[in-house]
């Protein structure tokens, strides 16, 4: 495979086709818009592009109250005026550029080498937020107002931004990326990743775990349902219990649910079913 190719990684399972479009968004210098449910592997494709790739991973963790400035870049007038005060840094106060500091597109852009800049849960940003962001990307420039200097980028990063679609995106920018929605893995597939994680378990543990996990994810009136990171953590949970970690059969009701269930009625609710439920293994 190509060195600027993507076809995964070794802790990171993905399907043919969020292979392609990942590759056709490199390909193209497009940003690649991810959208699902938290917990179906959006954040840790980015991780395992910038791995596979052996490329830098720079985080935009965008928050509501985030003005574009802050991402672009960072005056510190409050450092400024104490050394103009004090005299004592050894800083020239005359010189603003020693008091500019790159937000994380900046870094991005004046990075040395290409780098892979994730801007995730975009959807908390406001819609002005959004599309700003988005002409800064598309132009490759922003500039610094307190010095009146542009910064270009030295190179194109590869642009992946996350949203778990609670609040919807407007049209300008959904039509400046492409898309792909990230569905929640089906037994099958987390079979393969669990297998990924765990290549030496317990093959009716296995069986029996994931079966389990979605038994519960399902049940009715469940607020929070518990993610592909709950199942690896309950997996190795059982592992550490000498109980369960030799395969042996037990008659007992589902153990360690807080470690699935993080929200006090889904615990609950969960329990109530588990004292009713066998869990097997062997």
């Amino acid at each position: 495979m190509e060195s600027n190719q993507f076809g995964g990684a070794a802790k990171y399972v993905l399907d043919q086709e969020l292979a392609k479009i990942v590759n056709i968004s490199i390909a193209l210098e497009m940003p690649l818009l991810l959208k699902g449910e938290p917990g179906t592997g959006k954040t840790m494709l980015a991780h395992a592009i910038a791995d596979t790739l052996r490329m830098p991973l720079i985080v935009l963790n965008v928050k509501s109250s985030m003005k574009l400035v802050e991402a672009l870049y960072q005056y510190d007038t409050l450092t400024r005026l104490n050394d103009s005060r004090f005299g004592d840094s050894g800083r020239d106060v005359s010189d603003i550029d020693a008091y500019i500091k790159m937000g994380k597109i900046g870094q991005a852009f004046t990075s040395d080498s290409r780098v892979v800049l994730l801007i995730d849960e975009i959807d908390k940003a406001e819609s002005e937020f959004q599309d700003d962001m988005l002409d800064v990307l598309d132009q490759m420039q922003f500039d610094i107002i307190e010095t009146d200097e542009v910064v270009n980028a030295n190179q194109r990063p590869v642009f992946i931004i996350t949203s778990n679609a609670k609040k919807d995106l407007s049209d300008p920018f959904l039509g400046r990326c492409n898309f792909h929605h990230i569905a929640f893995p089906d037994p099958k597939m987390m079979r393969n990743i669990i297998n990924v994680h765990f290549p030496e378990l317990n093959r009716k543990l296995a069986e029996n775990a994931v079966n389990t996990f979605y038994e519960l994810r399902n049940m009715d009136g469940i607020e929070k349902k518990p993610a592909t990171r709950e199942l690896i953590n309950w997996i190795r949970a059982l592992l550490v219990d000498p109980d369960f970690k030799h395969g042996d059969m037990l008659h007992k009701e589902i153990p360690y649910l807080g470690v699935l269930f993080k929200k006090s009625g889904d615990y609950q609710r969960a329990t109530s079913v588990g004292l009713k439920k066998r869990f097997f293994k062997g």
